[in-house]
C-alpha cells in the first residue's frame, strides 16, 4: 500500500492535506475566539430557550469561579452526568475554565458502573441530574467525590415556557426517585454564587495537557478513561471542519440539530464544540427516542444540519409526522457510531434529497478518523481520512497490506490520545511498536484512499475457518421489505465451530422465518446463511443507538 497518501486527491477544491493543530494553546483559547467572534448570536437552543455566545461564555466564567471557590484545583477531575440540556455546555466548559479534567458520563450508569468510573478516574465532583441521584446515593460513600451539583429539567436558566417543557417538567418531576445526599447545591445556585468570586487563569495549560478522560463504551471489557489533550481535540475539530467546509456554503448562520447525547465523543467533538466554530446555533434534543421532539425542532427551526446513526435516521424514515415536516433546509447529515445500512441511506436519500455522509472514529481519536467528502459520498464507505492523519491496513501477522485486501485498521494523527489513564499496559497494547493506533476495527483501503469498514474484530464470525462479518448480514437483512431492523452474532455449532444467529425486528407482522432464509439464500453465500432466527420486539442498544451484540450474545 503506497504512504503518500493516495486519498488527498479526492479531497475537494480547497481543503489541506494538513492542519496546524498548534494553531491554539487550548480549548479556553479557542472557546473565548469564537464566543468574541459570535457574541450576538445565538450558541445553543434547547426547546426553543436560546443561549447567545456571549451569556454562555459568561455563565460558563461563573460556573469555573465557582468551582475553583470550592477548593477545587487543576487537574482534578470532575463528572458530568446530564443529557442535552443547556446546563451542560456551560458546565463543562467552566469546568475546564477552572483547570479540571472532565469526566464525561452516561447519566443512565447503574451504580456498578459509576463506582468503576468514578472511581478509576478519581473524580472529586459531580454535576448529575436529579433523576439520577439516588442511583448516585448507592456508592457515593465509595468514591472520592466532594460534593454533588445537581441539575433539574425544570430549572432551566431562566426557564423554558410552553405546553411541551410544562408536560416535560410535570411528567419527569414524577420520574425523580426520592434521594438524601447532604450538602448538595443546585446548578442554578452555583451560578448565582460564583458571580461573588473571579475566575483564576493562571494554572498551566498547554496543548498536551489532558483536559478530559473520555471513558470507552464498556460495552466489551472494562470502560477505559482515554487521556484527550487540548491538542487532540483542537486537532479532531480543524480536520473535521476541513471536510465539512464544503457541505456549509451559502448559509448565513446554521442550525444544527444535535440529537446525539454530547457526553458521547461524537456529539461533544462534532456539535458541541464545531459547531461553535462555526458559529452555528447548537439545537439540543433531550431524548432522540421521542421522535416527536425531534420533529418539534424542524418545525420550530429552518435545521441546515444534523448528526446522528443508523437507528435513528431509520427511526425518522418510518415516522410520518417527519415524512411531512420542513426538512428542505438539510444542507448535510452525518452519520457515525455504527453503520449505515444502504437500504436507510438510499431511502433517506429519496425522502430529503440528500446523501447521509458517513465517517468512522473511535474515542481514542477524539474521535472521527474518516469521512466522505461532499464532491464524493460513497454509501457503503466512511470516506477517506481526514487532514494530517494517516491509515494503513494491517495483516494479523502485522504486514502492512495492499489495496483492496482485509485487515486492521491502524491510525496516526494528532488527534490520538495520549493513553489511558493509570492503564500503561492496556495503552501499550493499543499501540504498535511504529506508534500506530490499533482500532480493532477491520477494513479495507481502495486504490483512490476510500476506507470501508467490514466489521469489528471481536464480532467476527468463524464458520467452518470463513471470516462472516455481521455488518453484511445484517445489510442485507434490512433489505427487505418486511424488516425494520436486524443483528447478527455468531453461536456455538458443533458441526462449523459457529453459525450465524439473527435477531429481527418486523416492519410487517406477516414477516415468516421462511420468507428471511429465502431472502438470505438469494444473497449470500451458503455459510453465510443463518442458522437460527429469532424475532424480537426490540434490540438492546447503547445510548447513541449502537446495537449491542455482546448483550444479545448473554441472553442467546
Amino acid at each position: 500500500m503506497s504512504s503518500e497518501r493516495p486519498w488527498l486527491k479526492n479531497y475537494p477544491s480547497g481543503v489541506p492535506a494538513n492542519i496546524d493543530p498548534d494553531k491554539y494553546d487550548s480549548l479556553i483559547q479557542y472557546i473565548r475566539e469564537v464566543c468574541e467572534k459570535y457574541k450576538d448570536r445565538n450558541a445553543f437552543s434547547y426547546m426553543g430557550k436560546e443561549l447567545t455566545f456571549q451569556k454562555f461564555d459568561a455563565l460558563s466564567d461563573q460556573f469555573g469561579a465557582y468551582l475553583q471557590s470550592r477548593g477545587l484545583e487543576p487537574g482534578d477531575r470532575i463528572a458530568l452526568m446530564m443529557p442535552n440540556v443547556l446546563q451542560y455546555p456551560i458546565a463543562i466548559f467552566g469546568a475546564m475554565k477552572a483547570g479540571l479534567i472532565v469526566v464525561n458520563t452516561n447519566p443512565l450508569y447503574t451504580p456498578r458502573e459509576m463506582d468503576h468510573q468514578f472511581n478509576d478516574s478519581g473524580v472529586k465532583a459531580v454535576i448529575i441530574l436529579e433523576n439520577f441521584c439516588a442511583n448516585l446515593q448507592k456508592i457515593l460513600d465509595k468514591t472520592s467525590i466532594k460534593f454533588v451539583i445537581t441539575v433539574s429539567l425544570g430549572g432551566m436558566l431562566g426557564g423554558v415556557k410552553g405546553p411541551l417543557m410544562n408536560f416535560a417538567v410535570k411528567h419527569i418531576k414524577k420520574m425523580v426517585p426520592k434521594y438524601n445526599i447532604p450538602n448538595t447545591v443546585k446548578f442554578v445556585d452555583a451560578l448565582k454564587q460564583g458571580k461573588a468570586f473571579t475566575l483564576k487563569s493562571d494554572f498551566e495549560n498547554n496543548p498536551d495537557s489532558v483536559v478530559a478522560h473520555q471513558y470507552t463504551g464498556g460495552t466489551t471489557g472494562v470502560s477505559k478513561g482515554a487521556m484527550l489533550t487540548n491538542r487532540n481535540i483542537i486537532a479532531n475539530l480543524m480536520q473535521v471542519k476541513e471536510l465539512l467546509n464544503p457541505f456549509l456554503h451559502g448559509v448565513d448562520q446554521h442550525v444544527i440539530l444535535c440529537p446525539l447525547p454530547m457526553y458521547h465523543i461524537f456529539a461533544f467533538t462534532v456539535n458541541c464544540l464545531l459547531c461553535l466554530d462555526l458559529g452555528a446555533t447548537t439545537v439540543l434534543v433531550v431524548n432522540p427516542r421521542d421522535l416527536k421532539s425531534v420533529v418539534k425542532e424542524f418545525d420550530r427551526y429552518e435545521i441546515t444540519g444534523m448528526t446522528g446513526v443508523n437507528t435513528l435516521y431509520n427511526a425518522l424514515l418510518n415516522f410520518e409526522a417527519f415524512r411531512n415536516t420542513n426538512h428542505q433546509h438539510l444542507k448535510f447529515c452525518s452519520a457515525g457510531g455504527t453503520a449505515l445500512q444502504k437500504g436507510v441511506a438510499g431511502e433517506w436519500e429519496k425522502l430529503v434529497g440528500l446523501k447521509i455522509t458517513e465517517g468512522f472514529g473511535m474515542t481514542e481519536c477524539s474521535p472521527v478518523v474518516t469521512m466522505n467528502p461532499k464532491t464524493d459520498i460513497r454509501i457503503g464507505s466512511v470516506g477517506v481520512p481526514v487532514p494530517s492523519t494517516d491509515v494503513r491496513i494491517v495483516s494479523e501477522n502485522e504486514e502492512t497490506l495492499g489495496y483492496n485486501e482485509v485487515g486492521e485498521i491502524r491510525v496516526k494523527g494528532p488527534q490520538v490520545m495520549k493513553g489511558y489513564y493509570n492503564r500503561p499496559e492496556e495503552t501499550a497494547k493499543t499501540f504498535d511498536s511504529e506508534g500506530w493506533l490499533k482500532t480493532g476495527d477491520m477494513g479495507i483501503m481502495g486504490e483512490d484512499g476510500f476506507v470501508s469498514i467490514v466489521d469489528r474484530k471481536k464480532d467476527m464470525i468463524l464458520v467452518s475457518g470463513f471470516n462472516v462479518y455481521p455488518n453484511e448480514i445484517e445489510d442485507v437483512l434490512c433489505m427487505h421489505d418486511k424488516i425494520s431492523e436486524a443483528a447478527a452474532i455468531g453461536m456455538p455449532s458443533e458441526k462449523s465451530g459457529e453459525c450465524v444467529k439473527v435477531f429481527i425486528i418486523k416492519k410487517d407482522n406477516s414477516l415468516t422465518k421462511d420468507e428471511v432464509l429465502k431472502h438470505c439464500k438469494e444473497n449470500l453465500t451458503g455459510y453465510k446463511v443463518p442458522k437460527q432466527i429469532e424475532f424480537r420486539e426490540e434490540l438492546p442498544k447503547s445510548t447513541v443507538g449502537k446495537i449491542l451484540r455482546r448483550k444479545l450474545k448473554e441472553e442467546a
